[in-house]
């Protein structure tokens, strides 16, 4: 006999409440996810569709209106030189500040899952999720102005006698500006230094996992550290890898607030939403523009669900 079927009476609605959902266990779980499920439904996956929708409407050139009928010309926009070269150069900045990111964190998750015991261990969580504590906007505008042509680091490199190299650096075409507070290359080092937090953090749960023995059996059958690292370590923190990148790059493919504070002029993905949607009131290219990066997240979450990557979240 079940425990269920020797529960004495009660009375009241409470009490009659309470014995239902104790007899009824699956439907108290499904009543108790319905708000947060129609919430989800309703605001955030209603408003993708919308937006989804609008994708393949058109705007009215004359009018300026919104013709509300199916088409394929507002995606056939995003292929123009200019729009196209947006989406690419935007593309390009997510994948470098991954590969940036991945490069930086991986010494120091793996000194922090190897080495660091303790209250180092403490210092060290402490240590990389004090920057997330802080306000993003006052991070963005206190990097504008260390990269500005009068901030610290201009300052620091006059110092050193290593002015030529600043100028230098700045004299590349990739980068994009006459101060490192308005270029590429100013860009991409605030993204790395805002998101590195989301890569460490998988990565050295994935070496966290990584046997100590395995280092070593690789060390006893001859390998040498580096073939230690390619063969046995890299693959086995590939799926941490994969699931920082996952932070990075979405982070990076889909922000404004960085392009538009350091950003060079130049437009990115966020900017041009923004554009086609306030400035130019192009609903339909906004939209367009939107579902982009949604798109390639969505290729992306596929190929590292592949991998097993969220298995390290």
């Amino acid at each position: 006999m079940s425990d269920t079927a020797i529960l004495p009476p009660r009375s009241g609605i409470v009490a009659r409440a309470v014995d239902w959902m104790i007899r009824h266990p699956a439907m108290f779980t499904f009543l108790l996810v319905l708000p947060i499920t129609l919430w989800l439904g309703i605001v955030y996956i209603g408003s993708l569709l919308a937006l989804l929708l609008q994708s393949f409407y058109s705007i009215d050139e004359f009018s300026g209106l919104v013709v509300p009928e199916f088409t394929l010309a507002t995606y056939a926009e995003l292929l123009r030189p200019s729009n196209f070269a947006i989406i690419l150069r935007t593309v390009t900045m997510a994948a470098c500040v991954t590969v940036a990111s991945a490069v930086i964190a991986f010494p120091i998750a793996y000194f922090a899952a190897r080495y660091a015991k303790g209250g180092w261990k403490a210092l060290f969580y402490i240590g990389v999720m004090l920057p997330l504590w802080s306000s993003y906007l006052v991070k963005v505008y206190a990097w504008k102005l260390v990269l500005a042509k009068e901030g610290i680091l201009s300052w620091a490199f006059a110092k050193l006698h290593l002015g030529w190299l600043l100028d230098a650096i700045l004299a590349l075409p990739v980068v994009g500006g006459n101060s490192l507070s308005v270029s590429y290359i100013g860009t991409f080092i605030v993204f790395v230094y805002i998101w590195l937090p989301y890569m460490i953090i998988p990565v050295q749960a994935a070496l966290e996992r990584v046997p100590g023995a395995m280092i070593e059996a690789a060390s006893d059958l001859g390998a040498t550290p580096g073939q230690s690292f390619r063969m046995v370590l890299l693959p086995l923190a590939l799926p941490g890898i994969v699931a920082g990148s996952i932070f990075t790059f979405s982070l990076t493919l889909g922000d404004y607030i960085v392009p538009q504070i350091i950003g060079s002029g130049r437009l990115f993905i966020g900017q041009a939403v923004y554009m086609q949607q306030g400035t130019a009131g192009n609903i339909p290219l906004a939209a367009a523009f939107t579902v982009v990066p949604i798109a390639i997240m969505g290729v992306y979450l596929w190929g590292a669900r592949r991998m097993g990557a969220f298995d390290a979240l």
